[in-house]
Order: C-alpha cells, then sequence, then structure tokens
C-alpha cells in the first residue's frame, strides 16, 4: 500500500495564520500522478496546493492545482512552499535563493527570517505582457458585477495583464464601489472559463496612506484588491501573488509608476482573512513580490 503523502497547509501573505491565502503544499510528491494530485487539491480545498514532484537540475519542479483543475502558475503557493522548504531545511545566515521550474518556466524565490518571527519570501516572476480586453468581453464583465465604464478610475483603463497567468485588471475609482460590489460566483465561473483566464479577475482601488503632518501620501502607493475566484466554497482569493505581479507589469506598462518603484497591496478583507502583499516593479523582466508565510495546522496526510 502506497504512503500517503504529507500535506502541509500554509498562511501566505500574512504573519496571522487566521490572514491572508491558505494553500497546501506537498513537499514530496514524486510519486503522485495527475488524478492523485487533483484528488489531494479538491480534498485541500484551498484555492491552490502546490506540489514539488521532482527536481531539474538546481530546481525544484512545483505543478498547482485548485480544488477543480491544474493552474500553470500560483503565486502563494509559491510563497507557502518557499517558505515550507526553508523551514524544513533551513533560511541559513542572510537570504537563500531557490528555484522553482513550473509550467510557465523558471521562478527564484529568496527566503529570510523576517524580523518579527517567521520566515518571508520574494518570488520574481516571468516577464510581463499586456493585452487590451476585448470591448464586448469588458462590457460582459462589468454587467456581471454590476458596474459600468463611468465607475472605472480614469487614469487606469482596464487591461488584461500577465506574469504567469493572464488576470483582467479593473481600477475602480470609488472605494464605496469597490466594497460594494457583488456577483453570481456560478455565471462569474463560466464567464472566465469561456475566456480561458485561469487564475483571477483582480479588481482594484487606489488607496491613499495619510499623514497627520502632511496630508495624503503615497509612498509607497497602496491599492486594495478584490481577487474574483469562484470556485468551490471559495468566491475571492484572500491574497494572490500571480495577480499582484500582474498588476507590477500593468502599471509599468502603462508608464504609471516610474521604475523602480514598490506598490504595497492590501488584500482579503473582504474575506475575513486580511493580507498584505509587496510589490516592486524594476525596469524591465520579472515582478517581484514578497510576503510572510506561516503554517496554520499540523502536516496530514492526504
Amino acid at each position: 500500500m502506497t504512503e500517503s503523502p504529507q500535506v502541509l497547509r500554509y498562511a501566505a501573505f500574512t504573519g496571522d495564520a487566521s490572514g491572508g491565502n491558505p494553500a497546501g503544499v506537498v513537499l514530496d510528491a514524486s510519486a503522485l500522478d495527475d488524478a492523485a494530485m487533483q484528488r489531494i487539491a479538491a480534498e485541500v480545498d484551498d484555492a491552490e496546493t502546490a506540489f514539488v514532484t521532482g527536481r531539474a537540475g538546481d530546481a525544484h519542479v512545483v505543478r498547482y492545482f485548485s480544488p477543480i483543475a491544474e493552474v500553470p502558475f500560483c503565486g502563494h503557493a509559491t510563497v507557502a512552499t518557499a517558505v515550507a522548504l526553508a523551514a524544513r531545511d533551513g533560511v541559513g545566515a542572510g537570504a537563500r535563493t531557490v528555484r522553482f521550474s513550473t509550467p510557465v518556466g523558471e521562478i527564484v524565490i529568496e527566503t529570510s527570517e523576517h524580523p518579527d518571527g517567521g520566515i518571508r519570501a520574494a518570488f520574481t516572476s516571468v516577464d510581463t505582457q499586456l493585452a487590451p480586453i476585448p470591448e464586448f468581453v469588458l462590457d460582459a464583465l462589468l454587467d456581471l458585477l454590476g458596474l459600468d465604464r463611468s465607475q472605472i478610475a480614469e487614469r487606469y483603463p482596464p487591461r488584461l495583464a500577465f506574469a504567469g497567468n493572464w488576470h483582467p485588471v479593473l481600477v475602480i475609482a470609488e472605494s464605496a464601489v469597490f466594497d460594494g460590489f457583488g456577483f453570481e460566483p456560478t455565471a462569474v465561473r463560466a464567464f472566465m472559463d469561456a475566456q480561458g483566464w485561469p487564475a483571477t479577475i483582480t479588481v482594484l482601488h487606489p488607496l491613499a496612506a495619510a499623514d497627520a503632518d502632511t496630508g495624503p501620501v503615497v509612498p509607497p502607493q497602496r491599492f486594495g484588491a478584490r481577487n474574483l475566484f469562484p470556485v468551490g466554497r471559495i468566491t475571492e482569493d484572500p491574497a494572490t501573488g500571480s495577480a499582484a505581479a500582474a498588476v507590477g507589469g500593468y502599471l509599468r506598462g502603462l508608464g504609471l509608476v516610474e521604475p523602480p518603484a514598490r506598490i504595497v497591496i492590501e488584500q482579503g478583507r473582504h474575506v475575513g482573512r486580511p493580507g498584505e502583499l509587496t510589490v516592486d516593479i524594476p525596469a524591465s523582466g520579472g515582478i517581484v513580490v514578497s510576503g510572510r508565510a506561516v503554517p496554520i495546522t499540523a502536516p496530514t496526510g492526504a
């Protein structure tokens, strides 16, 4: 009888196990076939579970499954897996670099000890791309969310953004609209599948940090985010690393930041699991997304 693999669960982009985005992690999936990985991901029932299936040179081969399908890349599960490996193998002095061979290419991750305890991970995405959203697709998407074009922030035009997965990016001008829109999960899931969008619909709202002496300030610029991801019991993703990387590419590609730049994304408040993603945007190449991850429960067998 084959022994069940050990399944870890980590909350990514948070220092609190009740916040951030939960991910399953299987550090030794070498004996698992596709059906077994899909079954485990469905049983774990987090947005994604990451499986380390072997080695390719000095890189860990990693695959990602949602409860219903394999996905090309998952940022929060990448952070969770890197932290789980660092917890097992040790961070060492300073930063420790690991490489993941993923379906979208090689991803480089640095892990380090966080000053407040625990482990922080920073991954560098593959290079970014932008594409227009066809007008009829945008209209249908807005209709599904009960929004219209007048509610889109004028400075931030809708685009499809890629940093491992394609994400439609919408930026809402008013906080009340951002907080208040709703959607029917089954209809949105069917629409996403029809468009071939494997990850999330990314909806942002620009935030300004307040300073008592100088008024609103924006170093670094902060955004609220809601990432729509209807899959199983999940409707919105609490923290989405691949979307954060795509947002970095979106801002750079449209000339909305001057690289090198840093933004901070606050996500998860709308689903009761607040988290924070730090996004560093270089002049070219992949986007760096970083955050902490902490274990949620003791390891289990699948």
